[in-house]
């Protein structure tokens, strides 16, 4: 059961034997769809492919496109509706991949807020883009602003 655990005890208090169900009790970030979260998500990895300076760097590492976009589309939906259908680590992801620089973050998220506004309503896309944001922030500090050189946080 995709969307809750089975709770099986509870099935005496169920009208007509119903199987109670958990399901996910936090209400979205904002109200948006999955259509429009893979709207975004295809809309957004057309520019990076397209980015002379992220592209490379996305392309050294994605090998297959449409499976990359599902995956990040699980992510928005688990970080934005409280799905529980993306298990990765984007933190582990990108400190890994190497090549991720203090600049990119900035390059990337403006990228992301000019999808963002073609494709939503300006409440969606201003909320979204908060949240963008706040998990760039994080992804910066923890990947790129703590690798040390001779003992020195790398900042630029």
């Amino acid at each position: 059961n995709r969307g809750g655990a089975t709770i099986p005890a509870l099935a005496p208090f169920c009208a007509q034997g119903q199987i109670a169900t958990m399901t996910n009790a936090l209400p979205p970030r904002f109200p948006i769809t999955p259509a429009q979260i893979d709207a975004v998500v295809a809309d957004f990895y057309d520019a990076i492919r397209h980015h002379p300076g992220l592209g490379p760097v996305f392309a050294a590492h994605v090998e297959d496109w449409p499976e990359h976009e599902a995956k990040i589309a699980r992510f928005w939906r688990n970080a934005i509706l409280h799905e529980r259908s993306y298990d990765g680590n984007p933190f582990a992801v990108h400190k890994q991949a190497g090549n991720v620089r203090p600049g990119m973050f900035e390059i990337w998220l403006g990228l992301f807020d000019s999808v963002l506004k073609r494709n939503l309503p300006p409440d969606l896309a201003q909320g979204w883009s908060e949240l963008a944001h706040r998990i760039g922030r994080g992804l910066r500090a923890g990947v790129v602003e703590r690798q040390e050189k001779d003992g020195v946080p790398i900042l630029r």
